[in-house]
Protein backbone atom coordinates (compact mmCIF):
# COMPACT_ATOMS: atom_id res chain seq x y z
CA UNK A 1 0.00 0.00 0.00
CA UNK A 2 1.07 3.57 -0.65
CA UNK A 3 1.88 6.08 2.04
CA UNK A 4 -0.83 8.27 3.50
CA UNK A 5 -1.14 11.54 1.61
CA UNK A 6 -2.21 15.14 1.98
CA UNK A 7 -5.07 15.88 4.36
CA UNK A 8 -4.54 12.91 6.69
CA UNK A 9 -0.91 13.80 7.38
CA UNK A 10 -0.45 14.54 11.07
CA UNK A 11 -4.11 13.93 11.89
CA UNK A 12 -4.90 11.82 14.93
CA UNK A 13 -8.50 12.58 15.96
CA UNK A 14 -11.09 12.44 13.16
CA UNK A 15 -14.80 13.10 13.51
CA UNK A 16 -17.26 11.71 10.95
CA UNK A 17 -20.62 13.44 10.50
CA UNK A 18 -23.24 10.97 9.24
CA UNK A 19 -21.12 8.01 10.28
CA UNK A 20 -24.08 5.61 9.94
CA UNK A 21 -24.44 6.16 6.20
CA UNK A 22 -23.69 3.31 3.82
CA UNK A 23 -20.87 5.31 2.27
CA UNK A 24 -19.32 6.49 5.52
CA UNK A 25 -19.37 3.23 7.47
CA UNK A 26 -16.79 1.33 5.36
CA UNK A 27 -14.47 4.33 5.41
CA UNK A 28 -14.75 4.38 9.19
CA UNK A 29 -13.77 0.70 9.16
CA UNK A 30 -10.71 1.38 7.05
CA UNK A 31 -9.57 4.42 9.05
CA UNK A 32 -10.09 2.51 12.29
CA UNK A 33 -7.95 -0.36 11.00
CA UNK A 34 -5.14 2.13 10.28
CA UNK A 35 -5.09 3.29 13.89
CA UNK A 36 -6.91 6.62 13.71
CA UNK A 37 -8.92 7.77 16.72
CA UNK A 38 -12.47 8.28 15.51
CA UNK A 39 -15.73 9.71 16.73
CA UNK A 40 -18.97 10.02 14.80
CA UNK A 41 -22.45 11.48 14.86
CA UNK A 42 -25.78 10.72 13.24
CA UNK A 43 -29.46 11.52 13.62
CA UNK A 44 -30.97 8.06 13.30
CA UNK A 45 -30.21 4.95 15.28
CA UNK A 46 -29.49 2.01 12.94
CA UNK A 47 -27.85 -1.40 12.95
CA UNK A 48 -24.91 0.25 11.21
CA UNK A 49 -24.37 2.57 14.18
CA UNK A 50 -24.32 -0.48 16.45
CA UNK A 51 -21.58 -1.93 14.24
CA UNK A 52 -19.65 1.34 14.47
CA UNK A 53 -19.86 1.26 18.26
CA UNK A 54 -18.64 -2.35 18.34
CA UNK A 55 -15.40 -1.11 16.78
CA UNK A 56 -14.93 1.07 19.85
CA UNK A 57 -15.89 4.29 18.10
CA UNK A 58 -17.85 6.80 20.18
CA UNK A 59 -21.08 7.80 18.44
CA UNK A 60 -23.12 10.89 19.32
CA UNK A 61 -26.83 10.92 18.54
CA UNK A 62 -27.75 14.24 17.00
CA UNK A 63 -25.47 17.05 15.89
CA UNK A 64 -23.87 19.48 18.32
CA UNK A 65 -20.76 21.68 18.35
CA UNK A 66 -19.65 19.78 21.45
CA UNK A 67 -19.32 16.57 19.38
CA UNK A 68 -16.25 17.82 17.53
CA UNK A 69 -14.24 18.70 20.64
CA UNK A 70 -10.66 17.53 20.17
CA UNK A 71 -11.03 16.72 16.48
CA UNK A 72 -8.30 17.84 14.08
CA UNK A 73 -10.22 16.78 10.95
CA UNK A 74 -13.93 16.63 10.09
CA UNK A 75 -15.30 14.31 7.39
CA UNK A 76 -18.93 14.53 6.31
CA UNK A 77 -21.23 12.77 3.90
CA UNK A 78 -22.74 14.61 0.94
CA UNK A 79 -26.13 14.41 2.65
CA UNK A 80 -25.01 16.81 5.40
CA UNK A 81 -26.22 20.36 4.77
CA UNK A 82 -23.94 23.39 5.04
CA UNK A 83 -25.88 24.73 8.03
CA UNK A 84 -25.15 21.61 10.10
CA UNK A 85 -24.17 22.63 13.63
CA UNK A 86 -20.95 20.61 13.59
CA UNK A 87 -19.84 21.95 10.19
CA UNK A 88 -20.49 25.52 11.34
CA UNK A 89 -18.52 24.90 14.53
CA UNK A 90 -15.64 23.40 12.55
CA UNK A 91 -15.50 26.52 10.37
CA UNK A 92 -15.55 28.79 13.42
CA UNK A 93 -12.75 26.76 15.05
CA UNK A 94 -10.75 26.57 11.79
CA UNK A 95 -10.80 22.75 11.81
CA UNK A 96 -10.17 21.25 8.33
CA UNK A 97 -13.30 19.79 6.72
CA UNK A 98 -13.48 17.36 3.78
CA UNK A 99 -16.36 15.61 2.05
CA UNK A 100 -16.59 11.83 2.08
CA UNK A 101 -15.76 11.49 -1.64
CA UNK A 102 -12.37 13.16 -1.07
CA UNK A 103 -11.54 10.59 1.58
CA UNK A 104 -12.71 7.72 -0.63
CA UNK A 105 -10.45 8.97 -3.40
CA UNK A 106 -7.48 9.02 -1.06
CA UNK A 107 -8.26 5.57 0.31
CA UNK A 108 -8.27 4.03 -3.18
CA UNK A 109 -4.72 5.33 -3.65
CA UNK A 110 -3.57 3.07 -0.83
CA UNK A 111 -4.33 -0.11 -2.80
CA UNK A 112 -2.24 -1.39 -5.71
CA UNK A 113 -5.32 -3.11 -7.11
CA UNK A 114 -8.19 -0.68 -6.61
CA UNK A 115 -11.10 -2.01 -8.68
CA UNK A 116 -13.58 0.79 -9.33
CA UNK A 117 -16.96 -0.29 -10.73
CA UNK A 118 -18.91 2.38 -12.59
CA UNK A 119 -21.99 2.69 -14.77
CA UNK A 120 -25.48 4.15 -14.66
CA UNK A 121 -27.04 0.80 -13.76
CA UNK A 122 -25.81 -2.22 -11.80
CA UNK A 123 -22.89 -0.77 -9.83
CA UNK A 124 -23.95 -2.10 -6.45
CA UNK A 125 -24.91 -5.52 -7.78
CA UNK A 126 -21.71 -5.98 -9.80
CA UNK A 127 -19.57 -4.72 -6.88
CA UNK A 128 -21.34 -7.15 -4.56
CA UNK A 129 -20.93 -10.04 -6.98
CA UNK A 130 -17.22 -9.33 -7.33
CA UNK A 131 -16.86 -9.13 -3.55
CA UNK A 132 -18.50 -12.55 -3.23
CA UNK A 133 -16.12 -14.04 -5.80
CA UNK A 134 -12.96 -12.55 -4.30
CA UNK A 135 -13.87 -13.66 -0.79
CA UNK A 136 -14.69 -17.14 -2.12
CA UNK A 137 -11.11 -17.18 -3.42
CA UNK A 138 -9.94 -16.43 0.14
CA UNK A 139 -8.62 -12.99 -0.77
CA UNK A 140 -8.70 -10.63 2.22
CA UNK A 141 -10.05 -7.62 0.35
CA UNK A 142 -11.30 -4.22 1.35
CA UNK A 143 -14.60 -3.05 -0.10
CA UNK A 144 -16.81 0.04 -0.27
CA UNK A 145 -20.23 -0.82 -1.71
CA UNK A 146 -23.28 1.37 -2.22
CA UNK A 147 -25.69 -1.00 -0.49
CA UNK A 148 -25.81 -3.55 2.31
CA UNK A 149 -24.35 -6.97 1.52
CA UNK A 150 -25.29 -9.84 3.81
CA UNK A 151 -21.95 -11.61 3.36
CA UNK A 152 -20.00 -8.75 4.92
CA UNK A 153 -22.81 -7.63 7.23
CA UNK A 154 -22.87 -4.10 5.88
CA UNK A 155 -21.68 -1.89 3.06
CA UNK A 156 -17.96 -2.47 3.39
CA UNK A 157 -15.06 -4.29 4.94
CA UNK A 158 -11.37 -3.76 5.53
CA UNK A 159 -8.79 -6.40 4.66
CA UNK A 160 -5.04 -6.92 4.58
CA UNK A 161 -4.54 -7.53 0.84
CA UNK A 162 -3.71 -4.90 -1.80
CA UNK A 163 -7.13 -5.40 -3.45
CA UNK A 164 -10.05 -3.02 -2.96
CA UNK A 165 -13.50 -3.16 -4.55
CA UNK A 166 -15.02 0.29 -4.82
CA UNK A 167 -18.33 1.40 -6.24
CA UNK A 168 -17.60 4.42 -8.44
CA UNK A 169 -20.44 6.94 -8.75
CA UNK A 170 -20.40 9.44 -11.59
CA UNK A 171 -22.69 12.01 -9.95
CA UNK A 172 -20.89 15.37 -9.62
CA UNK A 173 -17.82 13.64 -11.07
CA UNK A 174 -17.17 11.92 -7.75
CA UNK A 175 -15.47 8.98 -9.51
CA UNK A 176 -12.81 11.29 -10.93
CA UNK A 177 -11.39 11.60 -7.40
CA UNK A 178 -10.58 7.87 -7.33
CA UNK A 179 -7.29 6.15 -8.17
CA UNK A 180 -8.35 3.01 -10.04
CA UNK A 181 -6.00 0.28 -11.18
CA UNK A 182 -8.94 -1.52 -12.78
CA UNK A 183 -12.04 0.34 -13.95
CA UNK A 184 -15.28 -1.41 -14.90
CA UNK A 185 -17.85 0.45 -17.02
CA UNK A 186 -21.15 -1.43 -17.07
CA UNK A 187 -23.11 1.10 -19.14
CA UNK A 188 -23.70 4.82 -19.63
CA UNK A 189 -27.31 5.94 -19.78
CA UNK A 190 -29.20 9.23 -19.62
CA UNK A 191 -29.13 10.22 -15.97
CA UNK A 192 -27.90 13.02 -13.70
CA UNK A 193 -28.37 15.51 -16.51
CA UNK A 194 -29.17 18.05 -13.82
CA UNK A 195 -25.49 17.77 -13.05
CA UNK A 196 -23.98 17.11 -16.51
CA UNK A 197 -26.40 19.05 -18.70
CA UNK A 198 -25.96 16.90 -21.81
CA UNK A 199 -25.16 13.30 -22.68
CA UNK A 200 -21.99 14.54 -24.36
CA UNK A 201 -20.79 15.96 -21.05
CA UNK A 202 -21.72 12.77 -19.23
CA UNK A 203 -19.82 10.58 -21.70
CA UNK A 204 -16.88 12.96 -21.52
CA UNK A 205 -16.71 12.42 -17.75
CA UNK A 206 -16.47 8.68 -18.32
CA UNK A 207 -13.69 9.37 -20.83
CA UNK A 208 -11.83 11.18 -18.05
CA UNK A 209 -12.51 8.19 -15.81
CA UNK A 210 -10.81 5.97 -18.40
CA UNK A 211 -7.86 8.34 -18.50
CA UNK A 212 -7.20 8.12 -14.75
CA UNK A 213 -7.27 4.30 -14.84
CA UNK A 214 -3.84 2.78 -14.40
CA UNK A 215 -3.93 -0.75 -15.83
CA UNK A 216 -7.16 -2.26 -17.15
CA UNK A 217 -10.59 -1.27 -18.44
CA UNK A 218 -13.37 -3.88 -18.28
CA UNK A 219 -16.14 -2.58 -20.51
CA UNK A 220 -19.52 -3.48 -21.99
CA UNK A 221 -18.69 -3.44 -25.70
CA UNK A 222 -22.35 -3.43 -26.77
CA UNK A 223 -23.10 -0.22 -24.92
CA UNK A 224 -22.57 2.53 -27.51
CA UNK A 225 -21.99 5.29 -24.97
CA UNK A 226 -19.44 3.21 -23.07
CA UNK A 227 -17.42 2.50 -26.17
CA UNK A 228 -17.61 6.14 -27.20
CA UNK A 229 -16.08 7.09 -23.85
CA UNK A 230 -13.35 4.45 -24.21
CA UNK A 231 -12.52 5.32 -27.82
CA UNK A 232 -12.25 9.02 -27.04
CA UNK A 233 -9.90 8.36 -24.13
CA UNK A 234 -6.10 8.32 -24.04
CA UNK A 235 -6.04 5.06 -22.08
CA UNK A 236 -3.06 2.93 -23.16
CA UNK A 237 -3.57 -0.14 -20.96
CA UNK A 238 -5.46 -3.38 -21.49
CA UNK A 239 -9.13 -3.29 -22.52
CA UNK A 240 -11.23 -6.36 -21.66
CA UNK A 241 -14.70 -6.53 -23.18
CA UNK A 242 -17.78 -8.32 -21.92
CA UNK A 243 -21.25 -8.74 -23.37
CA UNK A 244 -23.93 -11.19 -24.38
CA UNK A 245 -22.31 -12.41 -27.63
CA UNK A 246 -19.10 -14.24 -28.71
CA UNK A 247 -17.48 -11.15 -30.21
CA UNK A 248 -16.58 -10.12 -26.64
CA UNK A 249 -13.66 -11.38 -24.57
CA UNK A 250 -16.12 -12.74 -21.96
CA UNK A 251 -19.70 -13.77 -22.68
CA UNK A 252 -22.43 -16.22 -21.54
CA UNK A 253 -23.63 -19.19 -23.58
CA UNK A 254 -26.28 -21.89 -23.08
CA UNK A 255 -28.41 -19.67 -20.85
CA UNK A 256 -31.17 -21.51 -19.00
CA UNK A 257 -33.09 -19.25 -16.62
CA UNK A 258 -30.40 -18.12 -14.17
CA UNK A 259 -27.67 -20.53 -15.32
CA UNK A 260 -25.09 -20.08 -18.07
CA UNK A 261 -21.71 -21.19 -19.36
CA UNK A 262 -19.06 -18.48 -19.07
CA UNK A 263 -16.82 -18.35 -22.13
CA UNK A 264 -13.55 -16.53 -22.74
CA UNK A 265 -12.53 -16.12 -26.38
CA UNK A 266 -14.18 -19.35 -27.43
CA UNK A 267 -13.06 -21.40 -24.43
CA UNK A 268 -15.40 -22.59 -21.67
CA UNK A 269 -14.38 -21.19 -18.29
CA UNK A 270 -17.06 -22.69 -16.04
CA UNK A 271 -20.80 -23.16 -15.55
CA UNK A 272 -22.37 -20.40 -13.43
CA UNK A 273 -25.56 -20.71 -11.41
CA UNK A 274 -26.96 -17.45 -10.09
CA UNK A 275 -29.30 -17.05 -7.14
CA UNK A 276 -30.66 -13.84 -8.70
CA UNK A 277 -32.72 -13.45 -11.85
CA UNK A 278 -32.78 -11.40 -15.04
CA UNK A 279 -30.58 -10.91 -18.10
CA UNK A 280 -29.20 -7.74 -16.56
CA UNK A 281 -27.84 -9.79 -13.68
CA UNK A 282 -26.26 -12.28 -16.08
CA UNK A 283 -24.42 -9.36 -17.66
CA UNK A 284 -23.40 -8.04 -14.22
CA UNK A 285 -22.09 -11.49 -13.37
CA UNK A 286 -20.05 -11.74 -16.58
CA UNK A 287 -18.47 -8.35 -15.81
CA UNK A 288 -17.64 -9.46 -12.25
CA UNK A 289 -16.16 -12.75 -13.51
CA UNK A 290 -13.99 -11.01 -16.12
CA UNK A 291 -12.62 -8.69 -13.44
CA UNK A 292 -12.06 -11.46 -10.90
CA UNK A 293 -10.16 -13.58 -13.41
CA UNK A 294 -7.89 -10.65 -14.22
CA UNK A 295 -6.83 -10.34 -10.56
CA UNK A 296 -6.11 -14.08 -10.41
CA UNK A 297 -9.24 -15.79 -9.10
CA UNK A 298 -9.87 -19.42 -9.98
CA UNK A 299 -12.80 -20.59 -12.08
CA UNK A 300 -14.04 -22.53 -9.07
CA UNK A 301 -14.28 -19.30 -7.08
CA UNK A 302 -16.49 -17.75 -9.76
CA UNK A 303 -19.08 -20.48 -9.37
CA UNK A 304 -18.80 -20.65 -5.60
CA UNK A 305 -19.01 -16.91 -5.07
CA UNK A 306 -21.90 -16.24 -7.43
CA UNK A 307 -24.02 -19.18 -6.30
CA UNK A 308 -24.03 -17.73 -2.78
CA UNK A 309 -24.96 -14.21 -3.88
CA UNK A 310 -28.66 -13.64 -3.20
CA UNK A 311 -28.63 -9.92 -3.90
CA UNK A 312 -27.54 -6.73 -2.20
CA UNK A 313 -29.83 -4.77 0.06
CA UNK A 314 -32.67 -3.02 -1.80
CA UNK A 315 -31.88 -4.95 -5.01
CA UNK A 316 -34.97 -7.12 -5.54
CA UNK A 317 -34.76 -7.83 -1.81
CA UNK A 318 -37.54 -10.12 -0.59
CA UNK A 319 -38.80 -8.74 2.71
CA UNK A 320 -41.80 -10.92 3.52
CA UNK A 321 -44.39 -13.40 2.26
CA UNK A 322 -47.72 -12.92 4.04
CA UNK A 323 -50.89 -14.80 3.20
CA UNK A 324 -49.46 -15.64 -0.22
CA UNK A 325 -48.46 -12.03 -0.99
CA UNK A 326 -44.75 -11.40 -1.58
CA UNK A 327 -43.23 -8.01 -0.75
CA UNK A 328 -39.97 -7.04 -2.45
CA UNK A 329 -37.99 -3.80 -2.29
CA UNK A 330 -35.76 -2.49 -5.07
CA UNK A 331 -33.57 0.57 -5.62
CA UNK A 332 -34.68 1.04 -9.26
CA UNK A 333 -35.03 4.77 -9.95
CA UNK A 334 -34.33 5.06 -13.69
CA UNK A 335 -36.64 3.86 -16.51
CA UNK A 336 -34.07 1.29 -17.66
CA UNK A 337 -33.80 -0.11 -14.15
CA UNK A 338 -37.57 -0.15 -13.63
CA UNK A 339 -37.94 -1.97 -16.95
CA UNK A 340 -35.34 -4.58 -16.03
CA UNK A 341 -36.88 -5.21 -12.60
CA UNK A 342 -40.46 -5.48 -13.86
CA UNK A 343 -39.57 -7.67 -16.85
CA UNK A 344 -37.74 -10.02 -14.51
CA UNK A 345 -40.68 -10.00 -12.09
CA UNK A 346 -43.11 -10.91 -14.88
CA UNK A 347 -41.13 -14.11 -15.58
CA UNK A 348 -41.51 -15.38 -12.01
CA UNK A 349 -45.07 -16.72 -12.27
CA UNK A 350 -46.82 -14.41 -9.85
CA UNK A 351 -50.50 -13.77 -10.53
CA UNK A 352 -50.07 -10.00 -10.55
CA UNK A 353 -47.07 -7.70 -10.22
CA UNK A 354 -47.60 -4.45 -8.32
CA UNK A 355 -45.18 -1.56 -8.93
CA UNK A 356 -45.20 0.86 -6.00
CA UNK A 357 -42.93 3.60 -7.28
CA UNK A 358 -41.51 6.72 -5.68
CA UNK A 359 -40.18 9.07 -8.38
CA UNK A 360 -36.88 10.63 -7.30
CA UNK A 361 -35.92 14.21 -8.17
CA UNK A 362 -38.08 16.58 -10.16
CA UNK A 363 -35.58 16.94 -12.99
CA UNK A 364 -35.34 13.19 -13.66
CA UNK A 365 -39.12 12.77 -13.47
CA UNK A 366 -39.76 15.72 -15.78
CA UNK A 367 -37.17 14.85 -18.42
CA UNK A 368 -38.04 11.15 -18.50
CA UNK A 369 -41.78 11.22 -17.80
CA UNK A 370 -42.70 9.22 -20.92
CA UNK A 371 -39.90 6.69 -20.36
CA UNK A 372 -41.03 6.10 -16.77
CA UNK A 373 -44.62 5.65 -17.95
CA UNK A 374 -43.63 3.03 -20.53
CA UNK A 375 -41.50 1.18 -17.98
CA UNK A 376 -44.19 1.13 -15.29
CA UNK A 377 -46.83 -0.11 -17.75
CA UNK A 378 -45.08 -3.49 -17.62
CA UNK A 379 -46.61 -4.05 -14.17
CA UNK A 380 -50.18 -5.24 -13.70
CA UNK A 381 -50.90 -2.59 -11.05
CA UNK A 382 -49.10 0.72 -10.52
CA UNK A 383 -49.27 2.92 -7.45
CA UNK A 384 -47.24 6.10 -7.07
CA UNK A 385 -46.10 8.16 -4.11
CA UNK A 386 -45.41 11.84 -4.55
CA UNK A 387 -42.03 12.77 -6.01
CA UNK A 388 -39.12 12.87 -3.57
CA UNK A 389 -37.29 16.04 -4.54
CA UNK A 390 -34.08 15.23 -2.73
CA UNK A 391 -31.62 18.03 -3.38
CA UNK A 392 -33.95 19.88 -5.78
CA UNK A 393 -36.70 22.50 -5.76
CA UNK A 394 -39.71 21.79 -7.97
CA UNK A 395 -39.01 24.43 -10.60
CA UNK A 396 -40.32 21.95 -13.19
CA UNK A 397 -43.90 22.06 -11.84
CA UNK A 398 -44.07 18.27 -12.16
CA UNK A 399 -46.04 16.00 -9.83
CA UNK A 400 -46.82 12.31 -9.43
CA UNK A 401 -50.26 12.88 -10.95
CA UNK A 402 -48.58 13.90 -14.23
CA UNK A 403 -46.93 10.50 -14.42
CA UNK A 404 -50.08 8.70 -13.27
CA UNK A 405 -52.08 10.24 -16.10
CA UNK A 406 -49.83 8.48 -18.62
CA UNK A 407 -50.35 5.01 -17.09
CA UNK A 408 -53.69 3.18 -17.42
CA UNK A 409 -55.44 2.44 -14.13
CA UNK A 410 -52.65 4.05 -12.10
CA UNK A 411 -53.27 5.31 -8.58
CA UNK A 412 -51.25 7.92 -6.72
CA UNK A 413 -51.37 9.18 -3.15
CA UNK A 414 -49.74 12.02 -1.30
CA UNK A 415 -48.81 10.06 1.84
CA UNK A 416 -47.10 6.76 2.52
CA UNK A 417 -49.98 5.81 4.81
CA UNK A 418 -52.48 6.09 1.96
CA UNK A 419 -50.24 4.10 -0.39
CA UNK A 420 -49.71 1.29 2.09
CA UNK A 421 -53.40 1.20 3.01
CA UNK A 422 -54.54 0.99 -0.62
CA UNK A 423 -52.00 -1.62 -1.72
CA UNK A 424 -52.36 -3.90 1.30
CA UNK A 425 -56.15 -3.87 1.11
CA UNK A 426 -56.24 -4.63 -2.62
CA UNK A 427 -53.41 -7.16 -2.97
CA UNK A 428 -54.39 -10.81 -3.29
CA UNK A 429 -52.91 -14.24 -2.76
CA UNK A 430 -50.27 -14.85 -5.44
CA UNK A 431 -49.40 -11.18 -5.96
CA UNK A 432 -45.92 -9.67 -5.93
CA UNK A 433 -45.58 -6.14 -4.55
CA UNK A 434 -42.37 -4.29 -5.49
CA UNK A 435 -41.57 -0.95 -3.91
CA UNK A 436 -39.16 0.91 -6.19
CA UNK A 437 -37.05 4.02 -5.85
CA UNK A 438 -33.78 5.31 -4.39
CA UNK A 439 -35.44 7.50 -1.77
CA UNK A 440 -37.26 6.25 1.32
CA UNK A 441 -39.98 4.20 -0.41
CA UNK A 442 -38.65 1.16 1.43
CA UNK A 443 -40.59 2.57 4.40
CA UNK A 444 -43.76 1.90 2.40
CA UNK A 445 -42.72 -1.72 1.99
CA UNK A 446 -42.49 -2.16 5.75
CA UNK A 447 -45.79 -0.33 6.28
CA UNK A 448 -47.45 -2.68 3.78
CA UNK A 449 -45.98 -5.69 5.57
CA UNK A 450 -47.31 -4.46 8.91
CA UNK A 451 -50.79 -3.88 7.49
CA UNK A 452 -50.83 -7.26 5.76
CA UNK A 453 -49.95 -8.96 9.01
CA UNK A 454 -52.78 -7.15 10.75
CA UNK A 455 -55.18 -8.27 8.01
CA UNK A 456 -54.32 -11.97 8.39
Amino acid sequence: MKNFLNFLDGKKQIHLIGVGGSGMYPLAQILHSKGYNLTGSDNNQTDTLDAVRKMGIKVFMGHSPDNITGADLIIHSAAISSDNAELKAAKEQDIPVIERSELLGLVTSWYNKAICISGTHGKTTASSMLTHILLADNLDISAVIGGKLKLIDGSGRTGTSDIMVCEACEFSNTFLKLHPSVSVILNIDKDHLDCFGTMKNLINSFTKFCNITKDVLVVNSYDKNTMSAVNESEFMGTVITFGMSPDNDYYPMNIENNEFDLFHKGELVTRITLAVYGEHNILNAVAACATALFVGCSAESLSKGLSSFTGAGRRFEELAVINGITVVDDYAHHPAEVTAVLKTAKTLNYKRVWAVHQPFTFSRTYTMLDEFAEALKIADKVTLTEIMGGREVNNYNVFAKDLAEKIPDCDWFSTFFEVSEYVSENARDGDLIITMGCGDVNKVAHMIIERLRNLV
